[in-house]
């Protein structure tokens, strides 16, 4: 409470973004490590899943399966580990992109999100 408690002040850690349109603020400030672009990519994931697979390269991967899902999770996995030997950091960067990309793609499919991911890691840290 503010000095003739008309205002209360909280200060919190979210979990991820706090405006309805999937920013940080909304306020359109820099809050630093934002990732709310991650949820974006989620849900863009999410309304490309059922769309024609010939236009799409999300739809394609999901007619497949979750078990095609989770071996190019798998390949993009071992590219990783691959670039991660080598001195190139630009290699390293795009093969660490598509797996989280397709890491994304996976726990979509496992009907679960990165929110969920990142409070099991949160709450290993108490």
């Amino acid at each position: 409470l503010d000095c003739d408690q008309d205002t209360l002040l909280i200060q919190a850690v979210p979990l991820g973004p706090v405006c309805h349109t999937g920013t940080a603020t909304c306020w359109g400030e820099d809050a630093g490590n934002d990732f709310s672009f991650l949820h974006q990519l989620e849900q863009i994931i999410g309304s490309r899943k059922n769309a024609d697979p010939s236009s799409s390269y999300v739809a394609s991967l999901f007619s497949k399966g979750i078990n095609k899902i989770a071996q190019k999770v798998g390949e993009e996995a071992v590219e990783v580990v691959i670039e991660a030997m080598d001195n190139n950091k630009q290699l390293f960067l795009e093969e660490s992109a598509d797996l989280l990309f397709h890491y994304l793609m996976l726990l979509h499919a496992k009907e679960t999100s990165l929110d969920e991911v990142v409070q099991l890691l949160a709450s290993r840290q108490k």
